[in-house]
């Protein structure tokens, strides 16, 4: 695909970032595809190469995507130094060379090869000066005007009110509340919140104060089927001298009638929570609370699950290791435990809501990671809805995004970085991770494809979108997210982008999925840990013969899969960099 060179115009703070903006006869090399020679371009925001002026672009990367830069220089010649009062500038070194390694937030591996040792040391410091911005407002989003979107446009995909509607068409028992409607009772919460009908604002507010960063109960989920409820919050501040607050116990005891019980998912281990309760957290205890019965199933997050993502990175890069190495470093990196655990948690959330009729309560300590991890899972195990393309949508909106899921301190890094602080934890990818099982597990229940959840995960990490700026609605709100950037929905919600994530097999099943957890049925999700490794000509050709196939003989899928497949099937995807 032929595109225009069109540099963009860098303002002074980009400017001065840029230490050599182009340089000439660069050597690019990417895993599974032919080496290609050309001008490299380094702008504000893009490292561009084209094999030719006015030809191909071979090479289009959003610096924000690199997540570590390793430099290697070599001086195959003599060397000047710089004259008397002359700077490094003038030094003259005849036949170096180097070469830069970029890695990828995305876990793609590019290598440049520049002649000229200073131009790759400037080219080098460049790009990690640039990926290192700090300042949202002067990320690539709000630089962005694809021409076939308006500002605004997809940025009301799933509002509170929206989703009130759906709740108060079932039950009276609820109610939207604007509590929040400047952020001083929760600054991570959306502005309008759903909590239980019989309780005031004034009883919400004081009950805020009783929570880990002001996140008190509300409504995630309202199950039909038998009216219970899921709801999520941070833990309790109940502390060494156990603490207790009238008001957050009235909040939870209005939701259940006499005799009723409910149930609260501590995603920590007991342990945690009673060491939490030293430094001012805790649980609810039982006293205070006796109709809710605690359970806990600790999960992972922080540290130790960046660590596990970064050692299952290094056993997929490792070249041609044998069987026997490979599955004990797959094993040692504990990621598939941590996916078995997720599920495992989601499930027990699940069961609790269909099976048991009881009233759920999820949280872990701040209430931001695992507690959303739960209740997002659980709704796609439950709820026919949130497995269509737009419920989905939703779903992300709704339980990650306006739920105050700190994208840009978990997502600052990646697998590669060698300079992560301790924000940095990877459970988005974990929760695309679950749900990849499940659309493998069932394969005609999920609207969607894995497609979608590769463009989601890229565009947590590094996008050209405002949908995951930010920390909370409160942050997007003094930042004018909304107003001056473009929707990440609105972009892959226009038909000629919305096929390509479609699953052509899709049959609406009204029914609970339930996944097996068992080892055998926990697999590795080789479309995303090692898609830049493998090679992609035999899948580009099992897509193609797998289209030809399906198009040719739809007799044996669900009616409905059968419409589906009257339309075009996406193409496979392209080998080019984009």
């Amino acid at each position: 695909m032929r595109h225009r060179r069109v540099l963009e115009a860098a303002p002074m703070e980009f400017s001065e970032l840029i230490k050599t903006a182009t340089v000439e006869d660069v050597l690019l090399w990417r895993p599974g595809l032919p080496a290609v020679r050309g001008t490299l371009c380094i702008t504000s925001h893009h490292l561009l190469l084209s094999s030719r002026p006015g030809g191909e672009l071979e090479l289009w990367l959003l610096i924000r995507n690199v997540d570590a830069v390793e430099k290697r220089v070599q001086n195959l010649g003599w060397y000047q130094p710089p004259r008397t009062g002359g700077s490094l500038r003038d030094t003259r070194v005849s036949g170096s060379s180097g070469t830069i390694t970029l890695r990828c937030k995305d876990l793609k591996v590019l290598q440049l090869e520049i002649p000229g040792m200073e131009e790759c040391l400037n080219i080098a410091s460049s790009i990690e000066a640039l990926s290192s911005v700090d300042s949202v407002m002067m990320m690539y989003p709000f630089f962005h005007r694809p021409p076939s979107l308006r500002l605004q446009q997809g940025w009301h995909l799933c509002p509170p009110e929206r989703h009130f509607q759906r709740v108060a068409a079932q039950t009276s028992q609820w109610r939207l509340s604007t509590v929040n409607s400047d952020f001083s009772a929760c600054p991570s919460y959306p502005a309008a919140v759903i909590v239980p009908a019989a309780v005031g604002d004034d009883t919400v507010a004081r009950a805020a104060r009783f929570r880990q960063g002001g996140r008190f109960p509300v409504l995630s989920y309202f199950h039909p089927r038998n009216g219970t409820a899921l709801l999520r919050s941070s833990q309790p501040l109940t502390g060494p001298n156990r603490r207790r607050s009238r008001e957050d116990e009235q909040l939870l005891g209005t939701i259940l009638d006499q005799g009723e019980r409910g149930f609260v998912i501590d995603t920590r281990s007991a342990q945690a929570a009673k060491q939490a309760r030293m430094s001012g957290g805790g649980t609810e205890p039982k006293a205070s609370y006796p109709q809710w019965r605690r359970l806990h199933r600790a999960l992972e997050r922080g540290r130790a699950l960046q660590d596990s993502f970064g050692r299952l990175v290094e056993a997929c890069s490792e070249p041609a290791p044998s069987t026997e190495r490979w599955l004990g470093r797959l094993d040692s990196s504990r990621w598939l435990s941590h996916v078995k655990a997720a599920l495992s948690t989601a499930c027990l959330a699940a069961q609790c809501l269909d099976r048991e009729g009881c009233t759920v309560l999820v949280h872990g300590a701040e209430g931001t990671d695992t507690t959303l991890l739960v209740t997002a899972l659980a709704q796609l195990i439950l709820d026919p809805g949130c497995r269509t393309l737009e419920g989905f949508q939703e779903l992300l909106e709704r339980e990650w995004i306006q739920a105050g899921h700190p994208f840009q301190l978990r997502c600052a890094r990646s697998a590669s970085s060698h300079a992560r602080g301790k924000q940095e934890a990877p459970v988005f990818l974990l929760f695309l991770d679950c749900v990849w099982q499940l659309s493998r597990q069932f394969p005609l229940s999920l609207e969607f494809g894995e497609q979608l959840l590769l463009t989601l995960f890229d565009n947590a990490y590094a996008s050209a979108y405002g949908t995951f700026l930010c920390n909370n609605e409160k942050e997007r709100s003094l930042c004018k997210v909304k107003e001056s950037t473009h929707s990440l929905w609105a972009w892959l919600n226009q038909p000629e982008e919305k096929h390509k994530y479609l699953n052509p097999l899709y049959s609406h099943n009204p029914l609970v999925i339930w996944p097996s957890v068992e080892p055998q049925s926990i697999q590795l999700w080789q479309g995303f840990f090692l898609r830049w490794i493998r090679p992609s000509q035999h899948l580009d050709e099992a897509w193609l013969e797998m289209r030809r196939l399906v198009q040719g003989d739809s007799s044996w899928l669900p009616e409905s899969a059968g419409k589906r497949l009257s339309q075009p099937l996406p193409e496979p995807p392209a080998g080019t960099e984009r």
